[in-house]
C-alpha cells in the first residue's frame, strides 16, 4: 500500500529532516461472513479482517486549526479545534474529528495537527470503511498523543465518542476487529458483551473474491428500517414482553411451533435472525473441525435465508451466489453489506480460480452492469506503521 508519509511532508511542507514528527496508523476492512441482518438485539458475527486498509498520518501545528488531506480524493478540509463539530460536507474528515474528540474530552492537551487520509478499502459494500477510519485515526491519535488505555478502554471509547459526536449508534463490534484481527483468523464477535473468540482459517489454500454488482441502491435506509421495525415486534411477540430479551435466547427453540400464529412477514424475518444466530454459533464447529463441506451449507443456507426471509437481495446478487455455487472448488458465497445490490464474497480454492472468474462472463451482458473484483485476504487489525 502507498507509503503517505513523503506525501503528508509534502502537502504540509515537512522538512524531511523532521519526519520523526510524523505519525502513521493503519486499519483494516473486515467481512461478516455471517451475522449480517442477523445482528438486533443480540449480534453474533462470523468475520475477519481484511487486507485493505486506511492510513491516518498526522504531525503537529504551531496554531490551534485542524487540516485534512485525502490524496485519492484530492480534497482538503479545515476546522479548528475549537470548533470541532460534525459537518456533512466534511464527509471524510467526520471520522477523524470523531477521534479528536474522543481525546479532547479525556482533557489532554492538544495543540493543532495537520492530518493525511489514505485508503485502498473499496466503499459502500459493507467492508466497514468508515469504521476503519475512526480506528486508524484513534490508534494514530494514542501513539502521537502519548496516551495509555488498554484495547477495551479504546473501543468503549470510540463507541461513546462515535453516539455523541454523529447523534447515532456505532457499529462497535467493527471496532473491536479492527483493533483485536490476528493474520488468519476467523472471529466470532459477541456485539452485546464485545467478546470475541478466535477461530483459525482452514482456508490457506484459498481466495476470497468480492465482487461489486454495481446495481443502484436506492430507498435502502427505508426498507431496512422496517425490517429493524418487524424485528423489534417479532421479539416482543416471542418473549411475551419480557425485558431484556433477545433473539439469542430463542436460537434453540422449535420456531416452526413457537412462531406458528405470527403473521406472515414478522415469522420471515424473525426467522431469519434466529436462523443465523444458530448459523454463526454452529460455524466454529465446522472451521475447528476442518469441516468445509458442512461450513458452505451454512454460507448457502444464510444467502438463501437473506433473499426469501429477510428480503435483501435482489436478482443480480442471486445471479451471482447462484453461478458460484455452480462452480466445482468453491466453498461458500453469499450477499454481504446492507443488501438491495451491493456485493457478494465467494471462497473458492486457488486452482478453480479461474473457472470461477470465466462463470461470471455473463454478468454485464445479462444485467447491463459492469461488475468490479477484488481479491483479498484475512489479514491483522491496526498498528502504527513504522517510516
Amino acid at each position: 500500500m502507498l507509503d503517505i508519509c513523503p506525501i503528508h511532508r509534502r502537502e504540509y511542507e515537512i522538512d524531511a529532516g523532521r519526519s520523526d514528527s510524523v505519525v502513521i496508523a493503519q486499519a483494516p476492512g473486515r467481512i461478516h461472513f455471517l451475522g449480517e441482518h442477523g445482528a438486533p438485539l443480540g449480534g453474533l458475527y462470523l468475520s475477519a479482517a481484511i487486507d485493505r486498509y486506511v492510513k491516518v498520518a498526522v504531525s503537529p501545528r504551531r496554531d490551534n486549526s485542524v487540516r485534512f488531506f485525502a490524496p485519492n480524493l484530492g480534497e482538503r478540509k479545515r476546522t479548528t479545534l475549537a470548533n470541532l463539530k460534525y459537518k456533512r460536507e466534511d464527509r471524510w474528515a467526520n471520522y477523524i474529528k470523531a477521534a479528536i474528540f474522543l481525546f479532547g474530552r479525556l482533557g489532554i492537551p492538544m495543540r493543532g495537527m495537520n492530518f493525511t487520509l489514505y485508503g485502498d478499502i473499496p466503499t459502500q459494500i459493507g467492508l466497514a470503511s468508515s469504521s476503519a477510519i475512526e480506528v486508524a485515526a484513534a490508534v494514530v491519535l494514542k501513539s502521537y498523543l502519548h496516551v495509555k488505555m488498554t484495547e477495551q478502554e479504546l473501543i468503549t471509547l470510540l463507541t461513546d465518542a462515535h453516539r455523541d459526536f454523529f447523534e447515532e449508534e456505532p457499529a462497535a463490534a467493527d471496532y473491536l476487529i479492527g483493533l483485536s484481527a490476528r493474520n488468519g483468523q476467523f472471529l466470532l464477535v459477541d456485539e452485546p458483551n464485545m467478546t470475541l473468540t478466535r477461530i483459525p482459517s482452514p482456508f490457506s489454500r484459498c481466495k476470497i473474491i468480492l465482487m461489486d454488482s454495481r446495481v443502484p441502491r436506492l430507498g435502502v435506509e427505508a426498507e431496512l428500517a422496517a425490517r429493524r421495525e418487524t424485528l423489534k415486534k417479532g421479539l416482543e411477540m416471542l418473549s411475551q414482553g419480557r425485558e431484556g430479551a433477545r433473539f439469542r435466547d430463542f436460537a434453540t427453540l422449535d420456531l416452526v411451533n413457537a412462531m406458528g400464529n405470527f403473521p406472515e412477514e414478522i415469522r420471515r424475518r424473525s426467522l431469519h435472525v434466529v436462523q443465523e444466530i444458530s448459523r454463526a454459533l454452529d460455524t466454529e464447529d465446522y472451521l475447528l473441525r476442518g469441516d468445509l463441506p458442512g461450513f458452505s451449507r451454512l454460507i448457502f443456507h444464510s444467502h438463501e435465508s437473506l433473499r426469501d426471509l429477510y428480503e435483501v437481495s435482489c436478482p443480480e446478487i442471486d445471479w451471482m451466489v447462484k453461478r458460484a455455487q455452480e462452480t466445482e472448488g468453491v466453498l461458500g458465497a453469499r450477499m454481504m453489506g446492507q443488501g438491495f445490490g451491493g456485493c457478494t464474497y465467494t471462497i473458492v480454492k486457488n486452482e478453480a480460480v479461474n473457472q470461477y472468474r470465466e462463470r461470471l462472463d455473463d454478468y454485464e451482458r445479462i444485467f447491463s452492469f459492469h461488475p468490479a473484483l477484488y481479491e483479498v485476504k484475512i489479514a491483522a487489525g491496526s498498528k502504527v506503521v513504522p517510516k
